[in-house]
């Protein structure tokens, strides 16, 4: 396994083509507005280092037998399903962020058992291949950006009758030695602090749409790869010369990109579905099931974080012994374990694939991702109740710090008097972080969008609820007699 060090310095050695506000960045590891989110891709390093965190953060290998990094692992069983969400919980609650590597993870299960059964029906060697690939993931430890969504263009029409083909990623040419493919994946987290894109297609697929029909793995830095790093709310006082105070959380981050594939060619051995349009839609079902399932850990463990500081916030305002303040501290708590009971539940539930890896309980899952897209709404909306409203209108650290201009934000903006004002315009600051700032795209955005929109998973759950077996369990009770019925 690399250690966080190491992890840093290999993406030094990558050329990657990475633009943000139209102008490349040469050098994007130690870019102001980048660094924050590489910082909790290297957490997840840090963590396997030690020793308390072992039995979470790390697994022994299917294929190797060797140690790894439970981000790079497949599942061999339910314990390692829950070990998975408790990992993610962990993560969140030392990062306070999105920690990007989910996505590759779910990723690499989700390919694992498709490609088996593709190999099953085909007689490709698709799994094969994705097997030596994986082992060559883990011996290195790399994080890989887990890529499905495409741009889609006009939704009412198919990825082959688009006025823009690109609208959709596909395939352009088949060669004797690989394909060449052309498009884009959107919103693609954490896609600039990987070592590699691992593709997958978007939806499920007709004949007709077959080119886009496709999985594959790439270096990030390949040639006609090109990637535009996204927007986030407030994201340039990472640029102020006082900003410490005002990110809220200046060690940590994430980021989403807009990732070009400009005629990338792809050889052979990094092919994983090459036009089986019919196999398209167990792909994105399974990793859909397992992002989803990802939510009831990271967004909990982000979720800790934001409920400490509005107990903070509560504390540094006086206003900690209110019998409402408590009560609402209490409601945040109990919708955040809610999400945790989901994770875990669709994980204790999850079964064996063909394949020999572990999928989870796919219902439960789009339960978990369902409530996900609610709570932390509300856990949120609690948490600007308590911090109060100087949570968006205080002046800013350089304030603070201003010769002229200092003393009176000091003595205006304390709250309790045993605490110092810039520890509670700190932690107001996170509050504001969390819920309207650059972690709000990883919390409150992220999981309403994230892994698929709220409809997505309503269908999901209508596909998994088997409501003829419920109708059939009432008519029994009921003592239903059919052949009364006209």
């Amino acid at each position: 396994m690399m250690t966080k060090d190491q992890y840093i310095e290999s993406l030094r050695k990558l050329k990657m083509n990475v633009y943000y506000m139209g102008e490349k960045i040469e050098n994007p590891v130690d870019h102001p507005m980048i660094r924050p989110s590489l910082n909790s891709v290297a957490m997840t390093y840090e963590l396997a280092e030690k020793p308390e965190y072992q039995e979470v953060m790390t697994a022994i290998s299917n294929l190797t037998g060797k140690r790894i990094n439970r981000f790079c692992h497949l599942h061999q069983s339910t314990e390692d399903l829950v070990n998975k969400v408790k990992m993610q919980r962990l993560c969140g609650q030392k990062t306070s962020a999105c920690f990007q590597r989910c996505v590759g993870m779910d990723a690499f299960n989700a390919i694992y058992s498709t490609t088996f059964e593709i190999d099953q029906k085909y007689g490709t060697e698709y799994h094969k291949r994705f097997v030596e690939y994986l082992k060559y993931v883990q011996d290195n430890d790399l994080t890989i950006d887990g890529a499905m969504t495409d741009p889609k263009g006009d939704r009412s029409l198919s990825p082959s009758k688009q006025a823009d083909p690109d609208m959709y990623l596909h395939i352009v040419e088949i060669r004797p030695d690989g394909i060449v493919v052309r498009g884009a994946k959107a919103h693609q987290t954490g896609a600039v602090n990987s070592h590699e894109h691992l593709i997958m297609p978007t939806q499920a697929m007709k004949e007709e749409d077959k080119a886009y029909a496709v999985s594959f793995a790439v270096p990030t830095d390949a040639e006609g790869i090109t990637m535009i790093y996204g927007r986030q709310s407030c994201d340039t006082r990472k640029l102020e010369e006082y900003h410490d105070m005002d990110l809220g959380n200046s060690t940590f981050g994430g980021h989403e990109a807009l990732v070009i594939f400009d005629n990338v060619f792809i050889p052979n051995d990094r092919v994983f579905m090459c036009q089986e349009y019919d196999f398209a839609g167990m792909l994105v079902e399974r990793f859909s099931g397992y992002h989803r399932q990802s939510y009831g850990g990271c967004k909990v463990g982000v979720g800790d974080v934001l409920i400490g500081a509005a107990a903070l916030a509560a504390e540094y305002n006086g206003a900690a012994k209110a019998s409402h303040i408590k009560d609402k501290l209490i409601e945040m708590n109990h919708l955040n374990e809610t999400l945790y009971a989901c994770g875990i539940a669709c994980s204790a539930e999850g079964c064996k694939t063909a394949a020999g890896n572990y999928q989870i309980d796919l219902l439960l899952a789009n339960v978990c991702k369902q409530n996900v897209t609610r709570l932390p709404y509300e856990i949120a909306r609690l948490a600007e109740d308590i911090a109060g409203g100087l949570m968006v209108t205080m002046p800013s650290e350089a304030d603070l710090r201003s010769k002229e201009v200092g003393h009176y934000v000091e003595k205006y903006l304390r709250g309790v008097a045993n605490v110092s004002t810039e520890n509670r315009m700190r932690i107001l600051r996170l509050i504001e972080n969390l819920t309207l700032g650059t972690a709000a795209v990883g919390y409150r955005t992220e999981s309403m969008h994230g892994a698929g929109s709220p409809q997505a998973q309503r269908i999901m759950i209508s596909r998994q609820c088997d409501m003829e077996s419920k109708k059939q369990l009432a008519k029994t009770i009921a003592h239903i007699d059919e052949s009364q019925n006209k």
